[in-house]
């Protein structure tokens, strides 16, 4: 029987299959852990039943990943969502670039979706917008209170396993209950087992909307290190950065104090997002001050 791992926790595992709608809890054969294989959240996986209490199951295949992130560390990812309020909270923009540079390493298509725009001006909304729609990402505005581009997120996550991540408080568990109101639907002592009050996620947690259709909600994040990227290679995570490379004076500018820089001039001709240079910059000091062994 195939089915996909949606939470492991403490050694088990649970398993839903899709055919019969039902989740299953898994223990992994031994062979993994003898192999150093280690089952993530997002497999496709094969279970044995047979022998075996109902709900219950083992886990005998791990099937190939297409893919498996560090940052969550989950498999078989299509694409993330970063999801910040416009306003209470205030948008941290620093946080939400920190999101992305991680996800551009990890090389996951990522959507960004301010929330709250219900209780923003116009021109504030389109400010927020702007200054990633400049950079290349699909940006999409909502409003979880009027249920205002609810359309839109259907039709962006059909088919598809996507992360829905961001900061607390932003609305992600009011969209996760409007996509799949029965997320934390009654499956028996399983569901007694996983189940997590609904604003609170402790784990990645797989959940499953429709034909091939999977949400993954994440913890909460309030910070985000990104120890494990060299300060040199920092620009090249800011796509707007690139058509300017080539124009700037010296080869490797880093586009900070260097003469003839390119990028530092289309900041001053506002075509790169002031925000968005200024947390590049705040950012290359942070890796620049990490001592490296």
């Amino acid at each position: 029987m195939k089915g996909k791992i949606i939470k492991g926790i403490a050694g088990f595992y649970y398993v839903h299959v899709p055919r019969e709608n039902i989740i299953f809890e898994c223990k992994a054969k031994g062979i993994f852990r003898n192999q150093n294989i280690k089952p993530l959240v997002g497999d496709d996986v094969e279970i044995d039943t047979n022998d075996q209490p109902e709900g219950i199951g083992i886990i005998t295949k791990i099937l190939p990943r297409k893919n498996d992130l560090i940052r969550p560390a989950v498999a078989n990812v299509d694409q993330a969502m970063v999801i910040f309020a416009a306003a209470e909270p205030a948008p941290n923009l620093n946080l939400l670039d920190r999101f992305l540079i991680m996800m551009q390493k990890q090389k996951v298509y990522t959507i960004v979706c301010f929330n709250k725009n219900d209780i923003v001006s116009e021109k504030e909304m389109i400010l927020l917008k702007e200054t990633y729609l400049r950079c290349g990402y699909e940006v999409i505005s909502t409003s979880m209170l009027n249920k205002e581009g609810l359309p839109d997120i259907t039709q962006l996550i059909k088919g598809k396993t996507t992360v829905l991540a961001g900061p607390s408080g932003v609305g992600k568990s009011s969209l996760i209950n409007v996509l799949q109101p029965d997320a934390n639907m009654e499956t028996g002592k399983v569901s007694d087992k996983i189940k997590r009050g609904k604003h609170t996620t402790r784990h990645s947690e797989l959940i499953y909307v429709e034909d091939n259709t999977y949400i993954m909600d994440t913890p909460g994040f309030s910070s985000l290190y990104i120890n494990e990227i060299e300060k040199d290679e920092l620009k090249d995570y800011f796509i707007e950065f690139n058509e300017y490379e080539d124009k700037c004076r010296f080869i490797g500018c880093m586009h900070l104090n260097e003469p003839g820089c390119a990028v530092k001039e289309a900041l001053r001709e506002e075509k790169i997002s002031k925000i968005r240079y200024e947390n590049y910059v705040d950012l290359y000091k942070e890796l620049k001050d990490i001592k490296r062994y």
